[in-house]
């Protein structure tokens, strides 16, 4: 998964996480889709997600869309679009093109990044900032949703949550750890239908550019995310994500998915 409440989900990327369309290659026939609900204080809804997820033993390509909603959107009005496509290995993960676009409050910013076999990469956003990260500080970097779907990889390969991605997405450059966090058999909660064992990961942002742009501590800073084994495959899920953003603490629910031979509807 790796906006205004930024979760990718890879998706568990973080709740917000952006983009512009690709021409991405045709993968697996049976893509992934997934749609989580968000609520924040006093359990107001703030944001619907929806995540694609597309891959074969060579190639992924990752989409997320998503747009606040109800009290979020009177605070921040933002509707986002991300996508990546890249290559994989049976030990690496590699992007090779990010694009995110972003309406902000009436304003529209595009993020991109292409990356280069050997760790460089070109890329940047319109409007530029006032002083753009040096190429130095963005070499090895991924993109926030490759950085999720490789939590993700990780997770069901060998169970366990502790990974450290440096991540840049056009515009910003932090780092995203995540730990284990123990497992746990979730009960039902906020009119989600989900009981069954899960796995716990605690994630932490970490900045490493600080500047006076407000936008640059959206997103969310911290948190727990509980994954399932709900598909067959290589991929862990992210079920359910409880996470510190600048609007406060919020909770995702995953609503549905899609794929893989499996149909759940977890909410309305």
């Amino acid at each position: 998964m790796g906006g205004a409440v930024r979760f990718s989900l890879g998706v568990a990327g973080s709740v917000l996480a952006a983009l512009a369309v690709l021409a991405v290659p045709a993968l697996a026939a049976d893509a992934i889709a997934l749609r989580f609900e968000v609520y924040g204080l006093a359990g107001l809804h703030v944001l619907t997600l929806k995540s694609n997820i597309d891959e074969d033993a060579n190639r992924y390509a990752l989409t997320v869309d998503y747009a606040t909603s109800g009290v979020a959107g009177m605070f921040v009005d933002v509707k986002t679009r991300a996508q990546v496509r890249g290559r994989l290995s049976p030990t690496a993960t590699q992007p090779e093109a990010f694009r995110k676009d972003t309406r902000r409050n009436g304003v529209d910013r595009n993020n991109k990044v292409d990356y280069r076999p050997d760790g460089t990469l070109e890329g940047g956003s319109t409007p530029p900032l006032p002083e753009p990260l040096p190429a130095s500080a963005t070499r090895g970097t991924v993109d926030n949703l490759t950085a999720y779907f490789m939590l993700e990889r990780q997770l069901a390969r060998t169970g366990s949550c502790v990974l450290a991605v440096p991540v840049f997405d056009g515009r910003y450059r932090y780092d995203l750890y995540f730990s284990d966090a123990g497992t746990k058999t979730l009960p039902s909660s906020g009119g989600q239908k989900f009981e069954g064992a899960t796995k716990a990961c605690r994630m932490t942002r970490h900045n490493i550019a600080s500047g006076s742009d407000p936008e640059q501590d959206e997103g969310a800073r911290q948190g727990t995310i509980w994954y399932a084994k709900l598909i067959p495959g290589d991929l862990m899920v992210p079920v359910r994500m409880e996470l510190e953003t600048q609007i406060g603490g919020v909770t995702a629910y995953l609503a549905e998915l899609h794929g893989r031979g499996v149909d759940l509807k977890l909410m309305e």
